[in-house]
């Protein structure tokens, strides 16, 4: 059997240096993504207290609940908290991307600055199949209004 000779690319062998300007813009980069994965932590914190909060006066909030869909309202409350949770992802994704890259930077150290920018790559892909799904959501709660709408 001949031996199959591999695609070689320019690309193979090319070693990225950062400079200096490219450190310190990720340096500031890391910071705000810090104060951002603080701000998802907060919010993910607070739709939790909010679920709980409901789940526990649940028969007070009847009368809040009532002119919306007529869902119990202990539905609401899991909802909350299932948001919470799932609005829990991102946060960790970017507090982990801070981290670790402030470490890369300040050890200059290859393996921490690749899983940096692999969990900044899970948070794109989680903001992306987010908001994907929200649209269509979205798009499909339009179509079915419409329709009961014409019924």
């Amino acid at each position: 059997m001949p031996i199959r000779k591999q695609n070689t690319n320019v690309f193979d062998n090319f070693e990225l240096r950062l400079n200096e300007s490219s450190k310190k813009f990720l340096r500031e980069t890391s910071k705000w993504a810090f104060v951002l994965s603080m701000i998802g932590f907060v919010f993910s914190g607070f739709l939790l207290f909010v679920g709980i909060f409901s789940l526990i006066f649940f028969n007070e909030a009847t009368t809040v609940f009532e002119s919306l869909i007529e869902f119990p309202p202990y539905v609401y409350s899991i909802l909350y908290m299932v948001f919470s949770v799932i609005s829990l992802f991102p946060a960790i994704y970017v507090y982990s991307f801070s981290r670790r890259m402030k470490t890369a930077l300040s050890e200059k150290n290859t393996e921490d600055l690749t899983a940096a920018f692999s969990k900044l790559k899970l948070y794109y892909k989680f903001l992306v199949i987010a908001i994907t799904t929200t649209v269509l959501i979205a798009i499909l709660a339009i179509l079915f209004i419409v329709l009961i709408n014409n019924a």
